[in-house]
């Protein structure tokens, strides 16, 4: 199957000088971009089949313990499932929301909506900064420690990948085709 892109900027013609560009860069933006869009895409999928499976595990599910206790969000989650179940209750949404996003090429509207899905975790998760004590107790604001502060961060790129996922995916969803037919009347 081919792959499309459709929110593909055509470098050659698009740049911030409103000049075109030469078409050895040009050239070179288009293959860039489209291993950027892969690369974006499954290295998302990777992330959560990764961090999905290891919620199955009691480490990850140790770890994960304090951010669930101190969210608003998650607390009362974490008290009506417990530790484990929460856990790897997580884990199977982490591992659906990735096959639905490598779902791309075969049902792109799968795997727009599971890239939404994602957006909502990540933001989810990135409001444990807010929630979870974590600020460095030596330098107080903004400086984050290495747990949480730092380790939550990365979900800003993971949410920025989420979004541009759905986008991406979205766009290449097709109208179905409509069969019309008419019929005519044969009397007079």
């Amino acid at each position: 199957m081919k792959n499309t892109y459709p929110n593909e900027v055509d470098v050659a013609t698009e740049n911030t000088l409103d000049k075109p560009a030469a078409p050895a860069f040009a050239a070179l933006a288009r293959g860039l971009n489209r291993l950027g869009i892969e690369i974006l895409r499954f290295g998302l999928v990777i992330v959560l089949l990764w961090i999905g499976g290891m919620k199955f595990t009691s480490y990850e599910a140790a770890g994960i313990a304090p951010f669930e206790t101190h969210s608003p969000l998650m607390n009362w989650f974490y008290v009506l499932l417990g530790q484990r179940h929460i856990s790897d209750l997580l884990g199977v949404i982490e591992i659906a929301l990735g096959i639905g996003i490598a779902l791309r090429y075969a049902a792109p509207y799968i795997s727009g909506i599971a890239s939404l899905l994602s957006v909502g975790m990540f933001l989810t998760t990135l409001s444990f900064i807010l929630t979870t004590p974590g600020w460095e107790p030596t330098l107080g604001f903004p400086a984050l420690s290495a747990l949480p502060g730092q380790f939550l961060l990365k979900d800003i790129v993971l949410l920025g990948a989420s979004v541009f996922t759905a986008g991406e995916a979205f766009s290449a969803v097709t109208t179905p085709e409509r069969r019309i037919e008419k019929t005519f009347s044969v009397t007079r």
